[in-house]
């Protein structure tokens, strides 16, 4: 960990050094400027441009009518021959955004800025006032000097002009052009961020397919420009230290067949909480690297050291997913924690990837990370509640089908299955099918199985095969050798606005026991309802969302308790297990780079007692043996120790740095736990938990146990 922010620091000095200088020699030159001297070429572009802007632009008889005051805002690139591009344009009318197109496509071709001598980009932000305002002309003799009458920002991506002594290395390096927004890289996956473009992705007959995550970058970019919408975000700001903070990763190199950027990672919050006295708080530093080698290698890696304390059911409930060994707790969805002074965990994480795209039909990674399969706030499929594990991954996409293959290495940490003092390794394997069937239907089908080393075998082969039936090989390979589970997904694209979706998953299943209205524990299934309502109410950016979620008792467990579909003594679909019904409301908006969470969970939930007097599995806990069922029939969910609980959780903040996903917020949470029995195991509780903090959001925090 030192030797990385050893590397780090060193990377920010001889950058942070180089980009005090000039980032070009010359700006575009406009023909009226050609005679003027070079410090006052800016200004000249600026008042030709919006004088050009001011006679050509003809405001559109909508906006006249009502008498509108506001702005457009241009994103424009003057490329290496010297045309005007139009990358992005924000107003509150259409006719505004196609009128100001229009005057962009009649600039004339003007001179290209120049840097060593030779021609370049550069891109600028824009702001038109509506009503037009005439601009004054003003000779600016200092080149950083900004006339007060025009509001234009340059963006120039070029990140460092080196000094002399560097000129070797200097003549290597390109401008920075966001190539990671066209990679083969996925887009780090939280249900915030991944809101803001599920509005485009799920659009009808963009035959998209949005269940298996986290997306990779150049498959979005097909349906949603996320460089265009983090550079409309952008800061005025012309000092080294506010670019990095609220527009620009902290080191961004590009090469003629290389990039790579390298931001800090932060999690600081501080809180409180009713049920606890010694308050909560978290302190995560680390450092995420993202790279480009050519066009179709990429890789990722982040690097967490993390201590902190959480709300009193929050620690509960990580204790008691203790793995084999000293250790207190695990940190759920993080990993294993050590005590940190007498009540606080210590809990480092590492997450990597390399992704490759051989062709442009297929993509191979191969990492150490999670993954997550459905359109809902939960999955029953394959979820990232759990820690992060080994994976290889193959995405094909052909004709309207994408197919997405993957094989995990996964563990079981329970001090019954240790063998060695080693965790014991177990395997998974998933095929999902994602098919368009039209413009506004989509089916996906799911199978998985979960393996573990009998008789040696190991990683079997068997189940390499992409495209094979795993309940034929679980029969193949003998009784009890795997667990097999099915699954069936759809959404159905009401219109524009909204989405409906759903998840079927069948573990085992007996037709004659269902149809005998017995209700047989053999019945292992659950599903998923679910609708999203986009910009609801004619609110833009507005998500209004509803889900129901259901399992049955004994669903994801097993006879053969290392098969049952956990890791880390975690689930690897909903974050309950299994006996449960659940009924989640959602609700995100954002404006610019402020945001608002909230988030509704209404639930009944089956424990066990684990009692002398009452020691039988009610089928919630997926770790145990079906065999210690309490009933073969009149299996009904919410059996045990039946709970019910309510959750709402709020968080408002604001993006500090759209590249890096930096934010600041508030989190309040209120939990409101109540099961029928008091136990060792499952204990009343009502909670307030309230937090302030910053982070750098790469993935999904998960507090709703």
């Amino acid at each position: 960990m030192k030797h990385i922010w050893l590397v780090t620091v060193l990377l920010v000095s001889f950058f942070g050094n180089a980009q005090t200088l000039s980032t070009y020699e010359k700006p575009p030159v406009f023909s009226e400027c050609d005679s003027l001297a070079v410090n006052q070429l800016k200004s000249c572009f600026n008042f030709t441009l919006n004088s050009f802007i001011y006679d050509n632009f003809k405001t559109p008889e909508i906006v006249s009518e009502e008498d509108y005051n506001g702005d457009i805002q241009v994103l424009f690139e003057v490329d290496k021959e010297g045309g005007f591009k139009v990358i992005y344009v924000d107003a509150i009318y259409d006719e505004l955004k196609e009128e100001s197109r229009r005057v962009f496509d009649a600039l004339p071709q003007i001179k290209p800025a120049t840097y060593n001598g030779k021609a370049t980009f550069v891109q600028y932000s824009l702001n038109i006032a509506i009503p037009l305002v005439k601009p004054v002309e003003e000779i600016i003799k200092d080149e950083d000097e900004l006339s007060n009458t025009v509001n234009l920002k340059n963006r120039d991506s070029l990140n460092a002009t080196l000094s002399d002594e560097f000129d070797n290395i200097n003549k290597s390096l390109k401008p920075y052009e966001g190539l990671e927004y066209s990679s083969q890289l996925n887009i780090p996956f939280t249900h915030s961020y991944y809101s803001r473009f599920d509005d485009e992705m799920n659009a009808i007959g963009t035959n998209s397919h949005t269940a298996a995550k986290p997306f990779i970058q150049a498959d979005v970019a097909k349906y949603y420009d996320i460089k265009a919408e983090k550079e409309s975000l952008a800061k005025e700001t012309d000092s080294w230290f506010g670019r990095k903070l609220y527009n620009e990763h902290l080191v961004q190199v590009q090469g003629k067949d290389y990039w790579f950027t390298v931001d800090p990672i932060v999690d600081l919050q501080l809180g409180g909480e009713t049920e606890g006295d010694d308050g909560t708080w978290n302190n995560t530093r680390g450092v995420y690297i993202q790279a480009g080698l050519g066009k179709r290698l990429n890789l990722s890696t982040s690097v967490y050291e993390s201590q902190g304390r959480f709300a009193d059911y929050f620690n509960t409930y990580a204790e008691s997913l203790k793995a084999f060994g000293p250790d207190p707790a695990v940190i759920p969805g993080r990993g294993i924690a050590k005590r940190f002074k007498e009540n606080s965990y210590d809990y480092p994480v590492a997450e990597a990837y390399l992704s490759y795209t051989p062709a442009d039909f297929l993509n191979i990674q191969f990492g150490h990370g999670k993954n997550f399969i459905g359109d809902g706030y939960r999955s029953l499929f394959q979820s990232d509640v759990a820690s992060p594990y080994p994976f290889l991954k193959l995405n094909t996409s052909f004709w309207k089908i994408k197919y997405t293959s993957t094989w995990m290495w996964l563990k079981d940490v329970r001090p019954e299955v240790v063998v060695d003092d080693a965790f014991l390794t177990k395997y998974m394997a998933n095929h999902y099918l994602s098919w368009n069937v039209s413009k506004r239907l989509n089916i996906g089908l799911f199978e998985s199985v979960m393996w573990a080393d009998t008789n040696g075998r190991g990683f079997d082969v068997n189940y390499l095969n992409p495209i094979i039936f795993f309940r034929a090989i679980e029969f193949q390979t003998g009784q009890g050798a795997g667990n097999a589970i099915l699954g069936l997904s759809a959404k159905y694209k009401w219109n524009n606005k909204v989405n409906l979706y759903g998840q079927f998953i069948l573990d085992e299943f007996s037709l004659s026991d269902v149809t005998g209205g017995n209700k047989s524990w053999k019945n292992k299934f659950g599903f998923q309802l679910g609708a999203k309502y986009f910009n609801a109410f004619k609110v833009d950016n507005l998500l209004l969302q509803a889900e129901y979620n259901q399992v049955r008792p004994y669903t994801y467990s097993h006879n053969t308790q290392i098969l049952n579909y956990g890791h880390f003594n975690q689930p690897m679909a909903h974050l309950w297990g299994a006996n449960f019904r659940e009924l989640v409301l959602i609700g995100r908006y954002n404006y610019k780079r402020w945001f608002a969470d909230t988030k509704l969970i209404i639930g009944q939930r089956g424990f066990d007692f684990n009692i002398e007097e009452d020691s039988f599995s009610y089928g919630g806990d997926i770790y145990r043996d079906y065999n210690d069922r309490n009933s073969d029939t009149g299996i009904t969910i919410g059996q045990g120790n039946k709970t019910n609980s309510f959750m709402w959780e709020h968080q408002m903040g604001y993006l500090l740095n759209p590249e890096t996903n930096l934010k600041v917020f508030a989190n309040i949470i209120y939990r409101d736990f109540n099961p029928e029995a008091i136990t060792s195991s499952t204990a009343d509780s009502n909670t307030l938990w309230f937090s302030l903090g910053i982070r750098t959001d790469l993935f999904n925090w998960y507090n709703d146990f």
